[in-house]
């Protein structure tokens, strides 16, 4: 499955730690966002579990973007950047 997670994060060593966390999942596309193309279900709850515990509930956010294999194929963008490449995908 990929997945699209991004996250506004109020302080900077908490950011720190969400950072490292999602390095081991994904691939950093812009500062607080990462792709992670090939996580099965048992990682991506996992990696949502790590993050929750992380994060102060009150004042952080974090989402997560289920993204089907004509989704990922059908992203635009503007700039530096390129099309993820994706082992395999989740059917919409």
């Amino acid at each position: 499955m990929f997945y699209l997670v991004c996250f506004d994060i109020v302080d900077d060593r908490i950011r720190y730690r969400v950072v490292k966390i999602l390095k081991g999942y994904g691939v950093r596309v812009q500062k607080s966002v990462f792709e992670c193309p090939s996580l099965t279900e048992e990682q991506f709850l996992k990696l949502k579990q790590r993050m929750e515990e992380c994060i102060d509930a009150t004042q952080d956010s974090v989402r997560y973007y289920l993204l089907c294999k004509r989704c990922v194929h059908k992203a635009e963008y503007s700039g530096l950047g390129e099309i993820p490449e994706v082992l395999s995908y989740q059917v919409c």
